[in-house]
């Protein structure tokens, strides 16, 4: 008769878990095969945990390990007598056929170890289910995230031999090849690509600005750059506005007509050209929107992990704006401040889990607008500190004639002809950079289209 699953034992190898720890009794060398492969919990029988713990500890110390210097570390655990005493110690060293096989060994109980996790998992998963919450997605969120820690778990490395690199680089798809030359991801800007070297991977990077200034449409420039120029696969969190308004802001911006009239349908027949050959380059973009509205941090780390797993790896990550996000449970926070801080330090945790750069887009507070002139600063970082702290660059934007008219501009600058007024100039101040310097570059803001340029880049038939 077939045993139900959760009848049967659950996977395990004690032979193995046995020549692994007698290794480790007869061979020095054995545990520099094994220390980045196992830990005491992967073990199914409890007691060769306790002695392989114990045989750690001993490695640990620069002491020898054999069976008398194990027998001696158990017995002051007062585990010596529960694992079977130096009996049982002596008869699996005297088992043990060879110990050349270690890894080999150790490979098949961290294997065992990873399928009964898996079944713990499994196991929680099914409460969840049965319990049937009303937040399906937090269900979601939580059965990935424990799949995910057991994956991880497997992702240890150890030193590789340059043949075997060189065989792996060698033997790659030329696509991906391609796509891990993106070390560093551009914003496709050139003064600012030359003053930051791109973002790296595993930076978290906040661009904050008061609303209206162009944040929004700023991200959507740097993953329509990425996208196009580098074939970077960029995910776009957006917790304002719906996928459909973004997609028509970047289709405004690509094809420079107005979003008003794209919504309306009142092109003209030379602006529908315009339109359906912006469209043609923006759909091969790999760029993938969610606009779910209440996002958790928990939440979005389980869709960005599922989409790197569906799109073959992320390469940036936006998200706008950060504080619209949530953290895993609100009600247990003390303060707005406290949660921001947790969203922070998690977003940063995220960036260097995936090796990918975010960008998370942060409203600043209204200090800007009372005092001059009206430059954002660090201190400006809306509900918290540690947004400054766990960020690796920290740009602001910020457009001086949106705050002063060209009349009161003359008045304050009369010895400059009217052509100086600074419209439709951004000024991207890089507060922050934990990787060079710091300083500030202009760009060319097209307000109609909500596209931004660099200056000398573009021709005058463009404009607004």
């Amino acid at each position: 008769m077939t045993l139900a699953p959760l009848e049967r034992l659950p996977p395990h190898d004690i032979e193995a878990e046995e020549a692994v720890i007698a290794s480790l009794m007869v061979d020095p060398d054995a545990m520099l095969a094994v220390v980045n492969i196992l830990e005491p919990s992967d073990f199914f029988r409890e007691a060769n945990g306790w002695i392989y713990d114990a045989c750690l500890a001993l490695w640990n110390r620069d002491e020898v390990i054999n069976q008398i210097t194990v027998a001696h570390e158990l017995a002051t655990r007062d585990q010596l007598q529960a694992v079977g005493g130096q009996t049982y110690l002596a008869e699996i060293i005297r088992r043990l056929p060879t110990s050349i096989g270690v890894e080999f060994y150790a490979r098949i109980v961290k294997r065992d170890a990873t399928y009964r996790a898996l079944i713990q998992a499994a196991a929680a998963i099914m409460q969840m289910a049965y319990e049937a919450p009303a937040e399906i997605d937090n269900v979601f969120s939580r059965a990935e995230s424990l799949i995910h820690r057991i994956r991880s778990g497997e992702s240890f490395r150890d030193f590789l031999h340059i043949r075997q690199v060189l065989d792996a680089y060698l033997e790659q798809d030329p696509a991906e090849v391609e796509r891990l030359k993106l070390t560093a991801i551009r914003t496709g800007f050139t003064d600012l690509d030359t003053l930051l070297a791109g973002f790296k991977r595993s930076d978290l990077v906040v661009i904050g600005a008061r609303p209206s200034v162009g944040k929004s449409a700023f991200a959507l420039a740097i993953a329509r750059n990425a996208a196009i120029h580098q074939h970077a696969n960029v995910a776009v969190f957006s917790l304002e506005m719906s996928a459909e308004q973004l997609a028509v802001r970047l289709l405004s911006a690509e094809a420079s007509v107005e979003a008003n009239r794209l919504r309306l349908g009142q092109n003209t027949e030379f602006e529908e050209r315009k339109v359906i050959d912006a469209a043609a380059r923006l759909s091969e973009a790999n760029i993938w929107f969610d606009d779910s509205p209440f996002l958790t941090v928990a939440e979005l780390r389980a869709r960005a992990r599922r989409l790197a797993g569906q799109a073959g790896g992320l390469d940036l990550i936006v998200i706008d704006y950060l504080q619209l996000m949530h953290g895993d449970n609100p009600r247990n926070r003390e303060n707005r401040v406290q949660e921001i801080s947790y969203i922070s330090r998690t977003l940063k945790s995220l960036a260097r889990e995936l090796d990918v750069p975010i960008v998370a887009l942060a409203q600043l507070s209204r200090a800007i607008e009372a005092r001059h002139p009206r430059i954002p600063m660090l201190s400006d970082l809306r509900d918290s500190g540690s947004i400054e702290q766990d960020a690796d660059i920290v740009i602001f934007l910020s457009r001086e004639e949106l705050y002063i008219t060209l009349e009161q501009w003359m008045q304050q600058h009369p010895d400059l002809p009217e052509s100086a007024y600074p419209k439709g100039v951004a000024q991207v101040i890089v507060a922050k950079n934990r990787h060079g310097p710091i300083g500030t570059v202009e760009l060319r803001f097209r307000e109609r289209f909500a596209r931004f340029e660099d200056w000398a880049l573009r021709t005058d038939d463009h404009a607004s």
